[in-house]
C-alpha cells in the first residue's frame, strides 16, 4: 500500500452478530470518515453479554496467528493505525503484542490505539494475568490509551480519588512509554457530568485537557468501543491536536446516545438501548460540537 491512499486501520477486538459493541461498534464509524478497516474479531457472539443468552465463539492465539500470517503472505499487512479492544486471554494478547512489533516494522509510522479492556465500576470482567501484560508489555507499545477510571487504577496501582491522582496516574502512564493517554471517563465530574481528562506529552512538549461529558438517564453498551474508534479518527484527520479531537468525539458520542435514548421510547431492554449508529451517519461525519474542552495548563 501506498503511504499516500487513504488510512488503513486493522482493528482486533470482540464482534457480535446483532448489535452494536466492538469492532460493530468501530467499524461503520471508522469508514465514515475515511478510513478502509480490517477486522479480526477476537471474539464472535452472538450478541453482546448483557442479553439473557450469549453464544458463539472464541479465537485462540493460533487463529490470530493464522490470519497474521496470511496477510504478511500476501502483502497485506501495511496499515496506518492498530487498534485493539476487547480480549479475554493473556495469550491472545501476548500474541497481540509481537503483532504490533511486526506491524510497526512493516510501518515505522503506525499509531497503535489501545482500548485497555479490562473492567469498569471496581470489578474485572477479563481474567486477572492479562493486567501484568498490559503493565509491561502493552503500555510501551502503544501510542494512544484509552482506559476508564477503573483501568487506570489498575494500570497504575493508583486510587483516583480527585482529579490530581488522575494526573499522577496519567504521568505514571507516560513514563511507562505511552504518548498519549486519554481517561474515556471519570466519576470526577458533577451530578449532570462525568469528566474524561486528556494528556499528550512527546519529548519536552506537553498537552494537558478536560471535557464535561453531560450524563444521560441510562446505562449504554459499546461506548467505549465507539469512543476509541472516534478518537483514532479524529486525532488522525486533525493532524493530533488533542483538544479539537476530544470535542467532536465527545459531540458525536453524545449524539448517538441522546439518539438511542429518544428512539428506546423509555425502554430498557438491551434490545432497545441498542447504539444508533446507522441512524447517527451525519452526526459522526459532522458533529456539531455540544461540549468544548478545557485546556490544563
Amino acid at each position: 500500500m501506498a503511504e499516500n491512499q487513504s488510512p488503513r486501520v486493522l482493528s482486533v477486538q470482540s464482534h457480535v452478530v446483532s448489535g452494536y459493541v466492538g469492532n460493530k461498534s468501530a467499524t461503520f464509524p471508522l469508514q465514515l470518515l475515511g478510513f478502509e478497516v480490517d477486522a479480526i474479531n477476537s471474539v464472535q457472539f452472538c450478541n453482546h453479554t448483557g442479553y439473557k443468552a450469549v453464544t458463539g465463539q472464541v479465537l485462540t492465539e493460533k487463529d490470530l496467528d493464522d490470519l497474521a500470517k496470511g496477510l504478511e503472505e500476501n502483502g497485506l499487512d501495511f496499515y496506518s493505525h492498530l487498534l485493539t479492544g476487547y480480549i479475554g486471554a493473556e495469550s491472545f494478547l501476548q500474541r497481540v503484542c509481537s503483532l504490533v512489533k511486526h506491524l510497526k516494522t512493516v510501518n515505522p509510522k503506525l499509531t497503535y490505539v489501545c482500548d485497555p479492556v479490562m473492567g469498569d465500576n471496581g470489578k474485572m470482567y477479563v481474567p486477572k494475568e492479562l493486567l501484568p501484560v498490559y503493565k509491561n508489555s502493552v503500555l510501551p507499545l502503544a501510542d494512544i490509551i484509552t482506559p476508564n477510571q477503573f483501568e487506570v487504577e489498575l494500570l497504575t496501582d493508583i486510587k483516583i480519588n480527585s482529579v490530581d491522582d488522575a494526573w499522577k496516574a496519567i504521568d505514571v502512564l507516560h513514563s511507562k512509554g505511552c504518548p498519549i493517554v486519554v481517561l474515556s471517563s471519570t466519576e470526577l465530574g458533577t451530578e449532570q457530568s462525568l469528566l474524561a481528562i486528556a494528556s499528550k506529552k512527546v519529548g519536552s512538549n506537553s498537552e494537558k485537557v478536560t471535557i464535561k461529558i453531560p450524563k444521560l438517564p441510562a446505562s449504554f453498551t459499546g461506548t467505549g468501543d465507539l469512543f476509541a474508534a472516534l478518537l483514532l479518527a479524529w486525532m488522525h484527520k486533525t493532524n493530533s491536536q488533542l483538544k479539537v479531537s476530544l470535542e467532536r468525539t465527545v459531540s458525536s458520542l453524545q449524539a448517538v446516545l441522546k439518539r438511542t435514548l429518544e428512539d428506546s421510547k423509555g425502554e430498557r431492554t438491551s434490545k432497545a438501548m441498542e447504539l444508533k449508529l446507522i441512524q447517527s451517519k451525519s452526526d459522526i461525519e459532522s458533529p456539531k460540537i455540544v461540549v468544548s474542552a478545557e485546556s490544563v495548563f
